[in-house]
């Protein structure tokens, strides 16, 4: 029996307890220093905070130290590993192999900015003693299942859900080459969502002022068993900058849709953590934060993966405009009814750009906007990207997550004992967890009760509020004539849930001392390279192995580190590597539809609004587009 675990993001400590109470196996937080999301770090203590909440459920934390580290921050970097040991974390990601090349306080995880799209590559960093790896958000289903065929000794994780990068996420310098802003430390500018002009040899706009680059949001929902099919493990939902509806809405629909999957297969998965999670609402992908929905490469290359209208949200179509007044309008559809006072709608104006307006009052099918916008016109459709109803109810309280257990009292010959078993049904077996018994005693006199106790005493030892426990069976010596006072029972039931509780988190963790970097055998060949392989350009473009400080450039067989942001490389290099390719996004694939050829003089390029032109390259032999600075 294989477990699946559901890793959720975790912006604050308090998102990550959500994302538990909300189903998560796992979830992923950034320290204060060398997270990929600079602006979603963390201290020591609320990372450990996060973690005693999480290990209650034998749930794990995972802490991204994922950025490129500079030669003076190695021994901070190095530091924070053992600190966020001490502090609970059950992994950290990784990007920079200096990391690997020192003691190991964790167990590593590779980063997906380590570029991670071939079976050789994952083969390597399972050499070098990795225990799990990110896969390219870009891989199909397939080739997901190939390299699971070829290192099935490794860890899987694959993004299911969330923001898309345009680029193979740590082979991206756009923001660095534009802003000064190092997306492989954590301070990306968001290139790909500015608006392009497609321009010809000639200089002639093809496409003028779209977000060319910008990618729907990513939807797996549909596709999740046959990816635990192909081998995955974790099923990780990108949005550590997302706030707490975001994570409680996209986590309980993700952890349901697991627990189907388990039970239509008992015998073949488990969930990774223990306990049920219990929510108040019902869970909907489309009423949260997304640029509408692809499933991007997990069935090959598909097209309409790109969202060029907007890179915001514009939510699911629930009106279509009947007539515009002078302070209201309105509208028809099945779905115009649930349009609520503050709900934000929106829609795509005659010239093709977003607008929108918030509800100030919705009075059947006829709104009355906070402001009337100036472009609508009737037979417009509207999107709701702004649900207040579902945010009113995702901003309280809104689920309870709970591990059974089963009691057992007996009496000993000095007093009495009290047993708390995790029950069969939340015991997943296979997934690591040991099945978890805790035992308590005190010592008390034995004394006939006057009148029966059996449910008295049964009442006082399921009272579990305020632990991760509940209750589904107790059982009491027969026949049962004993006396115990209340504090006695008080006392037993205390005693075994906090052991309980400690069993489990004391079974998460192997008592095996981490192996170093030089006791773990293979790792990348002489000359090789973690993140290009056969599927990407040649590593003779130095830069793009992400060498920031002399131990990586070491263990590459480099004379120096030659990362992009330490040195520059020369106009023209490469600074996008794209799976998305625009020609086929556009219907016109060179490789798939020759008769289908534009009629446009190539080479292409992307243009700013201030000027700046970016090369494109079609390299059709590797199904590939590039980007390059100007």
């Amino acid at each position: 029996m294989r477990p699946l675990e559901l890793l959720s993001p975790a912006k604050t400590a308090d998102h990550g307890m959500a994302a538990i109470d909300h189903g998560a196996d796992a979830v992923y937080i950034g320290p204060e220093h060398f997270g990929a999301r600079a602006a979603a770090g963390n201290s020591l203590d609320d990372i450990a905070r996060l973690c005693s909440y999480a290990h209650q459920y034998g749930a794990r934390v995972y802490a991204t130290v994922n950025t490129i580290v500079y030669d003076h921050e190695l021994e901070q970097a190095r530091q924070l590993l053992a600190d966020l040991s001490q502090a609970g974390a059950d992994a950290v990601l990784i990007q920079d192999m200096a990391l690997a090349s020192g003691p190991r306080p964790l167990p590593l995880h590779a980063s997906t900015q380590t570029d991670n799209r071939s079976a050789s590559k994952v083969a390597a960093l399972a050499r070098m003693g990795f225990q799990r790896v990110v896969l390219a958000r870009e891989l199909s289903i397939a080739e997901v299942a190939a390299i699971h065929r070829a290192v099935p000794g490794v860890e899987l994780e694959v993004f299911v859900h969330g923001a898309l990068c345009v680029s193979y996420s740590g082979q991206c310098y756009a923001s660095q080459h534009c802003f000064r802003r190092s997306a492989n430390r954590g301070e990306c500018a968001q290139f790909c969502r500015m608006k392009f002009d497609l321009v010809d040899a000639d200089g002639q706009a093809l496409i003028a002022q779209r977000h060319l680059l910008s990618l729907r949001d990513l939807n797996l929902s549909a596709h999740l068993e046959a990816l635990a099919q192909a081998g995955a493990t974790s099923f990780k939902i990108e949005g550590r900058l997302k706030d707490l509806a975001y994570v409680k809405n996209v986590t309980a629909a993700y952890s349901q849709l697991l627990d189907q999957l388990v039970e239509r297969h008992p015998d073949s998965y488990c969930r990774a953590s223990l306990g049920k999670s219990v929510t108040t609402f019902t869970p909907s992908l489309e009423s949260t934060f997304n640029r509408g929905y692809t499933n991007y490469f997990a069935l090959g290359r598909q097209p309409h993966q790109a969202s060029p209208d907007t890179p915001k949200a514009t939510g699911p179509i629930v009106a279509t405009v009947k007539s515009v007044g002078r302070g209201s309008i309105t509208v028809a559809n099945v779905a115009a009814a649930t349009i609520a006072n503050g709900d934000g709608l929106c829609f795509t104006a005659p010239d093709g750009s977003l607008d929108g307006f918030r509800v100030n009052r919705a009075q059947g099918t006829t709104l009355f906007p906070q402001h009337m916008p100036r472009r609508l016109t009737p037979g417009t459709k509207l999107h709701r990207n702004l649900d207040q109803l579902f945010l009113q109810q995702l901003s309280r309280p809104t689920a309870r997550r709970l591990i059974p257990i089963s009691l057992k009292l007996d009496a000993t010959p000095t007093g009495y004992q009290l047993s708390a078993t995790v029950a069969s049904a939340a015991a997943n077996v296979g997934s690591g967890f040991a099945p978890a018994t805790a035992t308590a005693t005190v010592e008390a006199s034995h004394q006939e009760a006057l009148t029966p106790q059996q449910e008295q005493v049964a009442n006082q030892l399921t009272r579990l509020g305020g632990t991760p426990f509940t209750c589904i069976d107790i059982t009491l010596p027969k026949p049962f004539t004993s006396f115990i006072p209340n504090s006695l029972l008080a006392s037993l039931r205390r005693q075994a849930v906090t052991r309980l509780a400690e069993a489990i988190a004391a079974s998460m963790h192997p008592a095996a001392p981490l192996p170093s970097a030089s006791t773990v055998p293979g790792g990348f060949a002489a000359g090789s390279s973690p993140t290009t392989d056969e599927a990407s350009p040649a590593p003779a473009h130095t830069y793009l192995l992400n060498i920031a400080n002399r131990e990586a450039a070491a263990f590459y067989h480099a004379d120096q580190p030659t990362a992009y942001e330490l040195s520059p490389p020369r106009q023209g290099a490469l600074i996008m590597q794209c799976r998305y390719c625009l020609l086929h996004e556009l219907g016109h694939c060179l490789r798939r539809h020759a008769d289908a050829q534009p009629r446009w003089k190539l080479p292409l390029s992307l243009r700013l609004a201030d000027g700046r032109v970016f090369p494109l390259e079609f390299d059709c032999q590797r199904c590939q587009m590039n980007v390059r600075g100007n």
